[in-house]
């Protein structure tokens, strides 16, 4: 099946208090590419600067994701800095230098548009519906998005959610998009918005996944050694949308397996800074923590209560 992303390259500097990377390699274009492409090949949208090293991508190269649509413009590539203290959900942004990022066009090579899933990251919604447009027959398009654009672009963004199957938002934009504080009735709302289903993740605290008839909740896989949350979440929509590509299946319970595997995909993603974990990582490792994963989960129905 194949996979599209359009998103971002960048060079993030991070620090933590378990250490700190200079300009290592992430984006949401590579955190979905490196989790996805264990499941399926990955086309991957973005753009870069001259500065940029290619060679770092060539792992993600051997994993069959397709770089053809990876442009270079004169410039330097984007560059983000931020610093988490021990409370590693929330974060403080140092610096933002978009660079050749501001001025970004998706540009899709005539082989991608027959993309049967399509995983709209972080961008203009505007931009998001020029790719919507680009594409012919996606079976699955999910979107994730960010408080500035719903700040700042509010209409178009609401536009371009209607076009959309699957919304995978953290759980403060879910409330701000939703205008809603409550996080169960802020995702229903955001179905109204024209999603099916809508995924919200919670960092350490798991996701939860609402659909008009349903609702599921998946804990965060319990890690002793937890080193930098950066790409997290867009390691989380690789992994949730490369299941659902390779299986071809979005049956209810299958979309639940995708959360899962989505959640584990992410537990390895912290494990170290930038992709070097999932650069390492192997399917077996994956398999092996998505069944401890259910062990984790399970519970027998045990004896049944009688109330007098």
């Amino acid at each position: 099946m194949s996979l599209l992303v359009v998103g971002s390259v960048a060079y993030d500097t991070v620090e933590t208090p378990f250490g700190k990377v200079d300009q290592a390699l992430g984006g949401s274009a590579i955190y979905f590419s490196a989790a996805a492409s264990f499941f399926v090949p990955v086309r991957l949208v973005a753009v870069v600067g001259e500065d940029f090293d290619r060679s770092q991508l060539r792992f993600l190269e051997e994993r069959q994701v397709d770089l053809a649509g990876l442009t270079v413009e004169r410039g330097k590539t984007f560059r983000w800095a931020g610093r988490y203290d021990y409370d590693l959900n929330t974060r403080e942004t140092l610096y933002t230098h978009l660079n050749v990022f501001e001025n970004f066009v998706p540009n899709l090579p005539e082989s991608y548009r027959d993309s049967q899933y399509l995983f709209l990251a972080n961008i203009q919604p505007q931009l998001q519906m020029r790719v919507l447009e680009c594409v012919a027959k996606p079976k699955l398009v999910a979107l994730d998005t960010m408080n500035y654009w719903i700040d700042n672009t509010p209409e178009e963004l609401r536009q371009t959610l209607q076009k959309v199957d699957v919304l995978i938002i953290n759980d403060g934009e879910a409330r701000q998009l939703a205008q809603e504080p409550n996080l169960f009735r802020a995702a229903r709302a955001l179905l109204q918005l024209g999603p099916t289903t809508v995924v919200v993740k919670k960092g350490e605290h798991g996701a939860l996944m609402v659909t008009g008839q349903s609702c599921f909740w998946a804990p965060a896989y319990p890690l002793e050694a937890l080193c930098d949350p950066t790409g997290a979440g867009d390691t989380f929509a690789g992994g949730f949308l490369g299941y659902l590509a390779y299986t071809g299946d979005l049956s209810e319970q299958n979309l639940r397996r995708a959360v899962v595997y989505g959640s584990v995909l992410a537990s390895f993603c912290v494990e170290k800074f930038s992709v070097d974990r999932l650069r390492e990582l192997t399917p077996e490792e994956i398999q092996e923590r998505y069944n401890a994963f259910l062990e984790l989960t399970k519970v027998d129905a045990g004896s049944t209560l009688l109330c007098r």
